[in-house]
């Protein structure tokens, strides 16, 4: 299972952001709910060490995934508020202000093409129940969801919208819930070109 990279040494004269960040803000009481060694269990078959650079923390991977679908967001838009937001770099386990990304942009579409359908669902599995710990939904708000598939206008990468329906399509009755509706295959539509006559 992947730690985080012991560079302390290098930030030993930077306060930590426990002492700049106010601890009542809404994304550093998340973070104190959300059960990472659980995800960190989950995505440790995706995430081994071997040759090469050590893999990314699981919190930090999993911190970003959340917070590009929280506040909608592209990956250019995610990295550049990571970079400028203290309580981003908390909410993805930092302990120090970084004025830099930690890896390259495109470690977040290796990682989303490596996740699987047990990562995905643990993602789930976890957003409900720290929901449910905290109160903001209840038994009774899990009979009937609806789950939206729309996709952002700058995705990356075509198959991720497949990869979300099919896993909502899995996981949504592993953990009880029952889409609204039932979630239609992609569609593709062309384009006829126009005939012209002179």
């Amino acid at each position: 299972m992947s730690q985080p990279r012991d560079d302390r040494q290098d930030d030993l004269f930077r306060p930590p952001l426990k002492e700049i960040i106010n601890l009542r803000h809404s994304l550093v009481r998340l973070a104190e709910e959300i059960d990472w060694d659980f995800l960190a269990g989950r995505f440790s078959s995706v995430c081994r060490v071997g040759p090469g650079q050590p893999p990314l923390p699981t919190r930090l991977v999993a911190g970003m995934l959340m917070l590009k679908h929280m506040h909608n967001l592209s990956d250019e838009a995610l990295c550049e508020r990571w970079v400028e937001n203290p309580y981003f770099q908390y909410f993805c386990g930092e302990v120090v202000f970084r004025h830099e990304l930690p890896f390259d942009r495109s470690s977040l579409t290796r990682w989303r093409q490596r996740l699987g359908e047990e990562q995905t669902a643990a993602l789930l599995q976890e957003s409900l129940s720290v929901a449910h710990r905290t109160g903001a939904i209840e038994t009774k708000d899990l009979e009937r969801v609806a789950i939206d598939t729309t996709v952002q206008e700058k995705e990356t990468a075509p198959h991720a919208r497949r990869m979300w329906m099919s896993s909502t399509a899995v996981v949504a009755p592993r953990v009880g819930l029952l889409p609204s509706q039932p979630i239609p295959p992609p569609q593709r539509r062309f384009r006829r070109p126009r005939t012209v006559c002179a």
